[in-house]
């Protein structure tokens, strides 16, 4: 009997497909794929006032991913080309008000992919995954003040501007959007 490749137990795996990328969860031996996403100072421009995270600041980052999945049942899961399996980035949910079961959406897309449309997919496949499966009864998303690339792409998904709220990472206030299941 053949064992797997690494590439076909990923895919194999997966549990969120949309046209183009399919969804499996990070585990503690992605620190090379978590190093190539977060360690890249233009995806880190807009996330965090340090820039590209250091080693350490990966393997905290992969950690808070791997304890959302087994805690929530939610992360920003790594994101594959379905062609050819190649990591193009993470996107998904994490709890924001779990009282009212409203979820944080994000994406980070790795540089060398931006411009392909592949944050307005990915956020697709998170909020139908979201919406039908886990049954979350809405959505919110920030986004820096000066990506207005991420501020497109919420309002190509439907989220609605609700306030600006003061983001620890960055330290500054960033325009914040909410989206119900009806919309």
């Amino acid at each position: 009997m053949k064992a797997l490749s690494d590439m076909e137990r990923d895919k194999a795996s997966s549990f969120i497909t949309t046209r183009r990328l399919y969804f499996r969860t990070w585990c503690r031996e992605d620190l090379e794929l978590a190093t190539v996403l977060w360690g890249d100072p233009q995806v880190m421009q807009f996330i965090d006032v340090r820039g590209a995270f250091t080693e350490d600041d990966v393997k905290t980052r992969l950690h808070q991913e791997v304890e959302n999945e087994s805690r929530h049942f939610v992360q920003y899961w790594p994101n594959f080309l379905r062609s050819d399996h190649t990591h193009i980035g993470c996107s998904g949910i994490r709890p924001y008000d779990l009282a009212k079961n409203i979820y944080e959406i994000g994406f980070n897309i790795r540089s060398a992919h931006w411009g392909r449309g592949f944050g307005v997919e990915a956020a697709r496949g998170v909020m139908e995954y979201a919406f039908r499966t886990l049954d979350v009864a809405g959505l919110f998303a920030g986004h820096h003040p000066g990506n207005t690339v991420s501020w497109h792409v919420l309002k190509k998904l439907g989220f609605q501007y609700t306030r600006d709220e003061f983001y620890t990472p960055t330290g500054l206030q960033h325009p914040s959007y909410t989206l119900n299941p009806e919309a």
